[in-house]
């Protein structure tokens, strides 16, 4: 019998707790135009709850959310969370028996926030340290073509900030340039849900675009494990991870740029 993809990435997910972070670099970008003050980091959440031309239900994946939450909420650190549209957005992946998904579900004061989430034009990038872009399939529709995100993105880094991004929440660099004109993956190494795992999910024909290609084809230098181990890569206030069992280790690598 198949084992179906949430099944694969649920076990992925409660691998990755204490996976090791693998990091590396390149060139610095030029120095940023000022040093942000708060300690704030914006998460991205997908607005996408099904996928059109398979209508199977989809999201942001619960533990992509929930592993960084807990480390930044561990290290002081207050999280607000936008989406494309705004509003509840909707998980898949959530799993009972993973203790930090359970913190997160009966924190009252950030399921509210989740309830409500911020659309682009509410944020404002001055306020943020860092910004997290979850992952979970929704997310390879409705992130990459969003200037809204690209340019809170763009402003956050250029202001000094950090920008983490695990599985398929890359797919909202794709499109983010600098104010040079320069994409911001392009020199650096980068990380993202391999083709590789696509295929072996069963999703490579489902998707829009093979994320891994679309982060070479802007510059990046991929990096990457073998299906399902975590990698997360560092790289001037730059994190990617691969796959849910990357998540936890994408927070400790932003807090470790901060």
């Amino acid at each position: 019998m198949p084992i179906s993809r949430r099944t694969i990435l649920s076990g992925v997910a409660a691998s990755g707790l204490l996976a090791p972070v693998l990091a590396s670099a390149a060139a610095a970008d030029p120095a940023p135009t000022t040093a942000p003050k708060e300690k704030k980091i914006l998460f991205v959440l997908t607005s996408v709850n099904k996928i059109d031309s398979t209508g199977k239900p989809t999201g942001y994946f619960y533990s992509e959310v929930s592993h960084p939450w807990k480390v930044f909420h561990d290290a002081g650190y207050e999280i607000d969370f936008v989406t494309p549209k705004g509003g509840q957005p909707t998980a898949e992946g959530f799993d009972p028996k993973d203790p930090v998904n359970m913190e997160f579900k009966n924190n009252a004061q950030y399921q509210a926030k989740l309830a409500d989430t911020l659309t682009p034009d509410q944020v404002v990038p001055a306020d943020y340290c860092g910004m997290y872009y979850a992952g979970g399939h929704g997310a390879m529709w409705d992130f990459p073509d969003n200037e809204g995100l690209q340019n809170i993105c763009g402003t956050i880094y250029n202001n000094g900030g950090v920008i983490g991004a695990v599985c398929h929440g890359p797919a909202g660099l794709v499109n983010v340039k600098l104010p040079n004109g320069k994409y911001l993956v392009e020199g650096k190494n980068v990380n993202c849900f391999t083709n590789s795992e696509e295929n072996a999910v069963g999703m490579s024909n489902v998707v829009p675009f093979p994320l891994e290609t679309a982060l070479c084809d802007r510059g990046g230098v991929f990096q990457r494990s073998d299906n399902f181990q975590s990698h997360v890569v560092t790289n001037d206030r730059l994190v990617t991870g691969q796959n849910p069992a990357s998540a936890a280790c994408v927070g400790y690598g932003m807090l470790s740029c901060m």
